[in-house]
């Protein structure tokens, strides 16, 4: 990639504008034609304002400064671009990659494991203690999906990279890492959730992985996805006091009634997550919807109502009992929970 970000700038803009047809046109706003306009922030007012040349020439300067092709969150935290500014100049963040001429360098292209090891350690090496998956996915150039697919949860990522080093006969190079490894372990020995991930067995690559067991519930595993909250959501809707109107693949993802009152309903949007915090990750204009349904409720200032099915579902289990068919909410009790009966 030769030549300054600017040049290279006005060699994408010029061919694309020699490659622009009436087809090509067409197919572009038909395609925004479907994207689903969420109220906008003072954030988003401002990325309508911003041009397909000036993301371009974002894009290109951070490629020069990372030394690599940017991935969409590394752009959007490095570069100050937002989700719905790459959704209103190109629809997808391929189509911009495309546009510029580079390389996408993300999901479908596998990351090998001395890769991860190496850019996990630095990490830990930088900061001097084992780093949160907040801290990783700050400072790392990969996502957390590789580390979670190959040890199952971000918990058992210290043990199982350690496992790693022993394995490869990397003792020599690590030993100032694996010392951090080892007083992190010794910290959280006791904790219930550290003992679930120790020890780490040899895990079956290319063998899907499982949430923890729920007991007899519509999903029988915890859901370990956005997905698996829909469905779970979508089996417990009526129980819960929702009719769904609609699903869709834009923000937010729902809209449905919800019983409020004796025979009274109200329209709310809803947003589904597999954590709460997620929604600030996937910067979610909190303006553009009422409630977050999520399996686990782990953002404690969250600015919008928070449904967690986790507890909800306990509640319906022990309600269950012996039965063999799931009760439905017949009526609003004072304090405003559903009153199962």
């Amino acid at each position: 990639m030769g030549g300054s970000p600017e040049s290279r700038v006005i060699a994408v803009i010029a061919r694309n504008r020699e490659d622009q047809s009436p087809t090509t046109d067409h197919h572009r706003q038909e395609c925004r034609c479907h994207k689903t306009k969420a109220t906008k922030s003072s954030l988003s007012q401002r990325s309508e304002k911003m041009n397909r040349q000036e993301l371009i020439a974002v894009l290109l300067k951070l490629t020069e400064q990372l030394g690599h092709t940017p991935s969409r969150v590394e752009l959007m935290r490095h570069g100050g671009v937002t989700r719905q500014q790459i959704k209103n100049n190109f629809c997808t963040y391929k189509e911009m990659l495309e546009t510029c001429g580079l390389e996408k360098l993300g999901p479908g292209k596998k990351v090998e494991m001395a890769d991860l090891f190496n850019d996990w350690t630095s990490i830990v090496r930088s900061m001097g203690k084992i780093p949160t998956y907040m801290e990783y996915e700050e400072k790392s150039k990969y996502s957390l999906h590789p580390l979670r697919a190959r040890f199952g949860s971000w918990l058992h990522v210290p043990a199982g990279l350690k496992q790693y080093a022993d394995e490869q006969g990397l003792a020599a190079e690590w030993a100032d890492v694996r010392k951090l490894v080892e007083e992190h372990a010794r910290r959280q020995k006791g904790s219930w959730r550290l003992a679930a991930a120790q020890p780490v067995p040899a895990l079956m690559i290319g063998q899907p992985m499982y949430g923890e067991f729920t007991g007899w519930s519509p999903l029988a595993c915890a859901p370990t996805n956005e997905l698996g909250v829909v469905f779970l959501f979508g089996a417990m809707a009526l129980h819960l006091g929702f009719l769904v109107l609609r699903i869709q693949a834009e923000f937010p993802d729902c809209e449905a009634l919800r019983l409020v009152a004796e025979k009274r309903l109200q329209k709310v949007r809803i947003e589904f997550e597999q954590e709460s915090r997620n929604f600030m990750r996937h910067m979610h204009d909190p303006a553009g919807c009422d409630l977050i349904i999520c399996w686990e409720h782990n953002w404690p200032e969250c600015p919008l109502p928070v449904l967690e099915l986790k507890k909800e579902l306990g509640k319906l289990l022990a309600t269950l009992g012996k039965n063999k068919a799931l009760p439905l909410m017949t009526e609003i009790g004072t304090s405003g929970d559903p009153v199962i009966g």
